[in-house]
């Protein structure tokens, strides 16, 4: 009978780290996909403030979609307004904040694309259909809706807003 008491006795100590102390349980540290959601949100409140700054800096009363893009109507027209699976045929610039540059078309060729199929910035397919033919628009697009973490690997850097000047020329459910 005492060996089995100084077997189970044993293992008790053992179980305790050998030295009787019972083991400390060590803090859980936040798993990585929460720290990421919050340096997401983190940038996402940030590149919002550099589009404030952006918009009072130029004067532009801005209106807001709700998902982060917002646009100034330049001119408004009564024209047909722009539906997913038509063609927008479009004249543009694409700058920074900054104000450099990007893309522009070529002027006098505006350039098409299909609404909600084409491989644009997701932000400027919600944009587009907020136009009529005829409209033109100043539209801020932020990162997560334009180019995203690592920008285009051209001309447009890593989680970089983009600015479009946008005249739509047209609409239709032809090229």
């Amino acid at each position: 009978m005492k060996l089995p008491l100084l077997l189970i006795a044993m293992n008790v100590v053992a179980g305790c780290g050998g030295d009787g102390r019972v083991p400390v349980r060590k803090q859980a540290t936040p798993p990585a996909s929460d720290t990421l959601v919050k340096e997401n949100r983190d940038a996402v409140k940030l590149e919002q403030h550099d589009i404030d700054l952006y918009a009072k800096r130029t004067g532009l009363g801005l209106k807001s979609t709700g998902t982060g893009i917002r646009y100034l109507l330049v001119r408004d027209s009564a024209g047909p307004q722009a539906k997913p699976d038509q063609w927008a045929k479009v004249n543009y610039t694409v700058h920074l904040l900054n104000g450099d540059s990007a893309y522009a078309s070529a002027p006098g060729k505006p350039e098409s694309f299909m609404v909600e199929m084409d491989q644009v910035e997701s932000g400027l397919h919600e944009a587009i259909q907020l136009l009529s033919a005829g409209d033109s628009a100043v539209i801020v697009i932020p990162s997560y809706r334009a180019h995203g973490l690592i920008g285009d690997q051209q001309r447009i850097p890593m989680r970089s807003t983009i600015v479009y000047h946008l005249g739509v020329v047209g609409v239709s459910y032809k090229p």
